[in-house]
């Protein structure tokens, strides 16, 4: 396959893309690309171009773009709101998000995270990364952790948010007097009455959320509590379903 890059710079054809040193030894050493090879190369903005590699070297290179190849194209406005778990798990979250669509990536502290600290470096290369495979024209960016009560506090009028409740059909858990019941997501999206696109997910930490914040999320009318079935899922294996769901019923697989 072609080898396909992520750069920051403006692309337009016939012009010059500078390469980083990551990746002019990632094309030279590991792919053995050399002068004249082809790759893709997009930036989010700008769409996809073909381009031909002029210079490897080990402070970076350089890629004329010859043609561009896709035209920048809509992508759902989803954020997914996750609070950080173990270092393998978090990755994974971070890269499958990106696969899924995810339009940004928004780590959130809870009264149950276990640590508040990511590598957000690390995160952004494994996003890119991801975008890079997929081929999705974009890369989401990855925030900066915030509390739960700041997540609340900023909380955009427009944007509804799909709550990822473990334990939501459970009417022996303490709700601090929050009604209902979470349903099914496929069926609770179905029914949700609202003209807006933007939409966020909410996935809770290892240890689940607190009654005091299930109860919180479930007195704001924005919140659509649901349920991703009978068992217990991992945070990483959540935030893949939640994902999986929510394209499904209101994202771009239905034009897929």
């Amino acid at each position: 396959m072609t080898p396909r890059l992520h750069i920051t710079s403006p692309l337009a054809e016939n012009a010059a893309a500078p390469l980083s040193a990551e990746q002019a030894h990632y094309l030279k050493n590991v792919l053995r690309r050399d002068i004249e090879s082809e790759i893709l190369v997009f930036n989010g903005e700008d769409g996809e171009f073909s381009a031909i590699i002029i210079e490897l070297k080990k402070k970076g290179g350089v890629a004329r773009l010859v043609r561009r190849t896709r035209a920048p194209a809509p992508e759902p406005d989803l954020d997914l709101w996750f609070a950080p778990v173990k270092r393998g798990p978090l990755e994974t979250i971070v890269q499958k998000a990106v696969e899924l669509g995810a339009a940004r990536l928004r780590p959130v502290v809870t009264e149950r995270t276990v640590s508040a600290r990511i590598n957000r470096d690390r995160l952004e290369a494994i996003a890119a990364e991801a975008a890079e495979q997929c081929g999705r024209l974009s890369v989401p960016p990855v925030s900066e952790a915030v509390s739960f009560k700041m997540m609340l506090a900023d909380w955009p009028e427009d944007r509804r948010l799909m709550f990822c409740d473990e334990a939501g059909d459970d009417e022996t858990l303490e709700w601090g007097g929050a009604e209902g019941r979470a349903r099914p997501a496929l069926e609770a999206l179905k029914d949700v009455d609202s003209n807006t696109d933007k939409w966020a997910l909410l996935i809770g930490p290892e240890g689940g959320f607190s009654p005091a914040e299930r109860a919180i999320l479930r007195s704001e009318d924005w919140v659509t509590p649901v349920t991703l079935g009978p068992r217990i899922l991992r945070a990483d294996t959540a935030a893949i379903a939640a994902m999986a769901l929510w394209q499904a019923a209101l994202g771009d697989w239905r034009r897929s």
